[in-house]
């Protein structure tokens, strides 16, 4: 059994910042497999299901972002799991937006919620970093990742997220590459036969081979219009 724990802060105020990321990956998850309705518990949402031909908790925190580690502990110590069996999806700001790594053990590197895991069962746990980017300065941290993406970031996100649901599979059967390889394959399309796709920017970071992906045909008719901005169409879409 593996839990995947998304990081993020409660609350419909904070579900577009830039620090609910790992929230928005562990719902894209769910909604992509079939989980079990989240429901209340170890101090958060849970919801079970299937990835890799093992069982998997999704677990979102309740207890905000500098108090994450307990409601890990709580789960962990419940199903008598180790550390090695928890993986955290969480924000990155040394990375590009869009760039993802994955990661065994070490420092939280000043994150808040990696730092309270880390009290509560040690460092010798997974974490998927999900890149958002710097500000620039410091003291402008705490403003960007309390604040919403940008509508700008809608379109490099939405492929981030459905990346993230297409390799679950693979990051539970401990395939990191092949995670990283799913995602790349969203954000960064292969040449099609058709042409060369346009990069996108911030593609995971990966060095394995991917398959060259054929060309979608366009629809014969147009599509109705949707006069949602982009942002509202991902939040309606992992909602």
């Amino acid at each position: 059994m593996k839990i995947f724990v998304g990081l993020g802060n409660p609350g419909g105020q904070y579900a577009q910042n830039r620090h609910n990321i790992g929230f928005m990956a562990v719902e894209a998850i769910a909604e992509a497999h079939g989980f079990q309705p989240w429901k209340a518990r170890f101090q958060g949402q849970v919801a079970e299901g299937r990835l890799g031909g093992d069982k998997v908790l999704l677990l979102k925190p309740a207890t905000f972002m500098n108090l994450s580690g307990q409601a890990v502990g709580e789960a962990m110590r419940f199903y008598k799991l180790e550390p090695a069996d928890v993986m955290v999806f969480h924000d990155e700001l040394d990375l590009a937006p869009g760039r993802l790594k994955v990661k065994f053990g070490g420092g939280h590197a000043g994150h808040n919620g990696l730092r309270s895991i880390h009290a509560h069962i040690g460092d010798a746990y997974g974490r998927v970093r999900m890149g958002i980017g710097h500000p620039g300065r410091k003291e402008l941290v705490s403003g960007y990742v309390l604040h919403d993406f940008a509508k700008a970031d809608a379109d490099w996100l939405e492929d981030v997220l459905r990346g993230v649901a297409d390799g679950a599979d693979d990051l539970a059967r401990g395939d990191s590459a092949k995670f990283l390889n799913a995602v790349g394959l969203r954000v960064s399309p292969q040449r099609s036969s058709s042409g060369t796709a346009p990069k996108k920017p911030g593609a995971a970071k990966t060095t394995a081979k991917v398959a060259e992906q054929p060309a979608v045909a366009a629809p014969d008719e147009e599509p109705a219009p949707d006069n949602r901005n982009p942002l509202q169409r991902l939040a309606d879409r992992f909602r």
